[in-house]
């Protein structure tokens, strides 16, 4: 586990690629789904979506892997990422309160996920405050 301030999160349905990093040095974890890969092909006027669950398990060791994070970005492809948002927030808040957005991205290289979340984190701790509100004290009207 790792004490970088930020941290990217890409996952599809078979692996999750966990990165930690700062302005200068990063870490790459990848957790990957213990069961096979599984194809469910949907039939016509079936009453279901079509798409297998995504494994709890799987979302377990990924949200544990993200419980040092103090501020996350899921991406990916697909349903997988809104699949792990949900299960942060209702199996860990307090990992869940630290996610500051999930976005939608295809198959990205690991170079490129990088510096997407580099970019993404700079505008985001702009919009932030930075210092706590306890220590900013209101000036007087000039």
């Amino acid at each position: 586990m790792s004490t970088r301030s930020h941290t990217l999160v890409w996952l599809d349905h078979r692996e999750a690629k966990v990165f930690h990093f700062d302005a200068e040095h990063h870490e790459e974890v990848r957790v990957r789904n213990s069961h096979a890969h599984q194809n469910l092909h949907h039939k016509a006027n079936a009453g279901d979506s079509g798409h297998v669950a995504i494994d709890k398990e799987f979302l377990h060791r990924v949200v544990a892997e993200l419980a040092s994070a103090e501020a996350i970005l899921i991406v990916g492809p697909g349903s997988a990422k809104t699949e792990l948002n949900t299960y942060a927030r209702q199996s860990r808040p307090a990992v869940a309160a630290r996610i500051r957005a999930v976005q939608p991205i295809d198959h990205p290289s690991d170079g490129q996920l990088l510096a997407h979340g580099r970019k993404f984190f700079v505008a985001d701790d702009r919009t932030r405050l930075q210092v706590p509100s306890s220590v900013v004290t209101p000036q007087p009207p000039a």
